[in-house]
């Protein structure tokens, strides 16, 4: 008689693969309670022995959780991967999962900058002379991922030095003054109105207003991507920013601005109006679910930021801007409301920002494109007078 074919159903708590390739054991208890792991496991054989163990417990009626779950942790104190690749797999910010984007960021860090030297190593032995050591030679003249790599290894140390009831670690062994800053490397110039308007002759009509919307309303390339007929209010000339879309290994994916903030309604400046009507009317499908830049192949398909490059990168060769990225058009958009006298609390809601900090830039370098007007007016009374 042939035998029956295993069934992946089990009779006492569950087992759970992760993206890493690793395990995640949990069961019930009698409490009522679920308990989970204290460590991820690298074979579904050891997350079933984990689990057969607490169900020998619970039977001969010596089941204590708090007591087997700081054994465990004496006994099984992971890695610095298998607990940092279980970290980015449950790590919440604010509620929130990590957005598809800084998830890939934090993997590539892991993988090329992090894991070769502490991968292998239990937690709990990583000292702060290896820290240091490892920070040394670290990524030489890529400041930008020095910053990057020690921000996430000293964040993920901070998560095991608060594990609950018994963290991993003592301290947090990350603790060098500053290595998690890093200067801009990219020094935005904003484009003058002239550069602008150059820039928008330039390109295809339906890529027009695109272009004006993240300069004039200071928008993001993903929430434009995702801009769609039910978003604009024609009546009150307000643009209702509620998503973004990010493309990650291919795909894309449609989520919630970048925080909270960034859900915002946004008016449109009555010169934009007609132009809005016009693309609306022109390039865009009916519906409310329409999108307002979709990918030029298919109306339903979002663009991907290759095809706006495309047609982008001559129109600003063309206004003398080479250096210009799309990204910049919101860095100039947000100047120019700055230059209108905009206070920091009306900038932080106009742009979606939770914190002062990215506003105030665009306070300064108004300032600073107001110092240099006032220059320029010398120059006119100057060579006026000569």
């Amino acid at each position: 008689m042939p035998r029956k074919k295993e069934s992946r159903r089990r009779s006492f708590g569950r087992i759970e693969p992760l993206n890493s390739g690793r395990y995640r054991a949990a069961y019930m208890g009698p409490d009522g309670e679920l308990h989970r792991a204290p460590v991820t496991f690298s074979a579904r054989d050891d997350a079933t022995a984990w689990l057969s163990a607490r169900r020998a417990e619970i039977e001969m009626q010596v089941w204590a959780p708090d007591a087997s779950s700081r054994g465990s942790f004496r006994r099984s104190t992971p890695t610095f991967q298998a607990y940092a690749d279980l970290w980015v797999e449950t790590r919440k910010t604010k509620g929130r999962e990590l957005r598809p984007t800084t998830r890939r960021q934090y993997l590539m860090l892991l993988d090329k900058f992090i894991y070769p030297t502490f991968g292998e190593v239990r937690i709990d032995r990583i000292t702060a002379e290896d820290v240091n050591a490892w920070y040394d030679g670290l990524a030489p003249g890529r400041e930008t991922i020095r910053a990057q790599s020690y921000s996430l290894l000293r964040t993920v140390f901070n998560s095991a030095a608060s594990e609950r009831p018994t963290p991993f670690i003592p301290y947090n062994p990350a603790h060098i003054r500053g290595a998690g800053n890093t200067k801009r490397a990219h020094h935005v110039e904003p484009a003058t109105l002239e550069e602008l308007r150059i820039i928008v002759d330039e390109l295809p009509d339906r890529y027009k207003l695109m272009a004006l919307l993240a300069a004039w309303c200071a928008m993001r390339f993903g929430e434009l991507a995702e801009l769609r007929r039910g978003d604009i209010d024609l009546r009150t000339n307000r643009v209702k920013i509620r998503r973004g879309v990010v493309r990650v290994d291919g795909k894309f994916i449609v989520g919630p601005p970048k925080s909270d903030a960034g859900s915002r309604d946004v008016a449109i400046p009555p010169h934009l109006a007609p132009l809005v009507k016009d693309h609306l009317a022109d390039h865009t499908a009916a519906g409310r679910d329409a999108l307002l830049f979709p990918a030029s192949a298919d109306e339903n398909l979002h663009m991907a930021p290759s095809t706006l490059y495309k047609v982008f990168y001559p129109a600003r060769k063309a206004a003398g801007r080479p250096d210009l990225r799309w990204h910049d058009l919101r860095h100039t958009g947000a100047v120019l409301a700055a230059q209108t006298g905009a206070t920091l609390a009306e900038l932080m809601g106009r742009l979606g920002h939770t914190t002062p900090g990215a506003a105030m830039r665009y306070q300064h370098a108004a300032a600073d494109r107001d110092a240099e007007i006032a220059r320029r007016l010398s120059e006119f009374a100057l060579g006026g007078s000569a």
